[in-house]
């Protein structure tokens, strides 16, 4: 075999799956009126593979989305799992956003993706209105592509969530 030809890589997270996901979550925030959003969509290990901001989403929320993805792939559950875990750990929360060089952000709208044998393949961050908002759009975006969320339901309450 010649060293001339690279080598493809397996990757967790395809381009068309990632750009079908943050798609589909924008049009899930269309549909229910939600503000402009920004859609991050990484891999299992947490590389950038679609980032999408819809016109009018403020420019610091690319790194939110991000970071929301990112802290649910480093733990291993939803960016509203840790939310509530944490909640009467400020001391854990604290270290965990240092050991993530500030990229951790424990708020709903991390969404692991889990394949068919319930492998994560990769995660959904999502920012641009209130988080609960921003999670039903990631949730509902994983469900349209055939695949399975965590966590697997918006919470109760997602519409009346507010800024």
């Amino acid at each position: 075999m010649s060293d001339y030809y690279v080598h493809r890589l397996q990757v967790s997270m395809p381009l068309a799956t990632a750009d079908g996901i943050a798609n589909d979550a924008i049009a899930a925030g269309r549909e229910v009126g939600l503000l402009p959003l920004t859609v991050a969509v990484l891999d299992a290990g947490g590389t950038l593979v679609v980032l999408k901001r819809e016109d009018g989403s403020g420019v610091l929320r690319g790194d939110i989305a991000i970071g929301k993805a990112w802290g649910a792939l480093g733990m291993g559950i939803s960016s509203r799992t840790i939310r509530d875990r944490l909640r009467e750990r400020p001391a854990f929360q604290s270290a965990l956003a240092a050991a993530s060089d500030g990229r951790f952000i424990p708020v709903p709208g991390g969404v692991l993706v889990l394949n068919a044998a319930g492998e994560v393949i990769g995660a959904v961050g999502i920012s641009g209105d209130a988080s609960d908002k921003d999670e039903y759009a990631a949730i509902t975006a994983v469900q349209r592509a055939g695949l399975t969320p965590h966590p697997e339901k918006p919470a109760e309450a997602w519409r009346d969530a507010g800024l």
